[in-house]
């Protein structure tokens, strides 16, 4: 039973959108290309600017380039700034 659970609960991870104005650094290290510095680069990026208005914008955060971006396009979310 715990075998299917952690199968089911990874599986979800590969199909479930990132929200980048909301992941956590360990959910952006489910996108590919990017590994544990560069999500702590987007988390610290966020928080000096706030929030992301596109998906877009990511790529201005630093060692993101535009292929990256490419890359995870259909996994990617980013839900309305708050103010």
């Amino acid at each position: 039973m715990k075998i299917i659970t952690l199968l089911l609960l990874g599986m979800s991870f590969l199909f479930a959108s990132v929200d980048i104005n909301h992941a956590t650094a360990k959910e952006l290290t489910t996108l590919k290309g990017i590994g544990a510095k560069k999500a702590q680069t987007i988390v610290t990026y966020k928080k000096e600017h706030k929030c992301f208005k596109n998906i877009e914008e990511l790529a201005k955060v630093k060692g993101i380039s535009t292929k990256t971006l490419e890359k995870n396009k259909a996994n990617l979310t980013a839900t309305k700034c708050q103010k």
